[in-house]
């Protein structure tokens, strides 16, 4: 890794020969793995963000937090447990899913794969319903959100 934060391309070594591959090892070994910043070079050090920067990070932390909010009180309905409607909604931002642009039919579906259990994927189910029903259309484009559970 680079001062700057930026991965280097992984480097070949399989033309070197053992001793030089030794000696690029004692000296990976000697690298310091961390730095304080005091020891960045002046263009990468980090910056403090500007006020109004600040202010805009705020914002979009708040909205985002308010719709997490409004998804688990939406989800709370459905468990049996309620108290682990976040929980599930922080599963289910890190799950995988399927994105299936449909330009003729103006969707962009998001399939996501099923939960462990059937109470889950029938929580899921109802929130992606409830979801759906709000017609969003995807940012800069003219393709409306279809949220589905599994393959179907």
């Amino acid at each position: 890794m680079v001062a700057s934060g930026r991965r280097q391309p992984p480097v070949r070594l399989d033309f070197l020969s053992s001793r030089a591959l030794a000696t690029l090892k004692v000296s990976r070994k000697e690298t310091p793995h961390h730095i304080t910043v005091d020891e960045l070079p002046e263009e990468a050090r980090f910056r403090q963000l500007s006020t109004q920067s600040k202010h805009l990070v705020d914002t979009i932390k708040m909205i985002a937090y308010r719709a997490e909010t409004a998804m688990a009180n939406s989800l709370r309905e459905h468990l049996k447990r309620p108290d682990e409607a976040r929980r599930l909604l922080r599963a289910l931002y890190t799950t995988e899913a399927d994105l299936l642009p449909d330009p003729d039919a103006c969707t962009l579906t998001v399939r996501l794969h099923h939960a462990a259990n059937a109470v889950t994927d029938q929580a899921i189910e109802k929130l992606c319903e409830e979801l759906n029903a709000t017609e969003t259309v995807f940012p800069r484009t003219n393709l409306r959100l279809a949220l589905k559970l599994g393959s179907t």
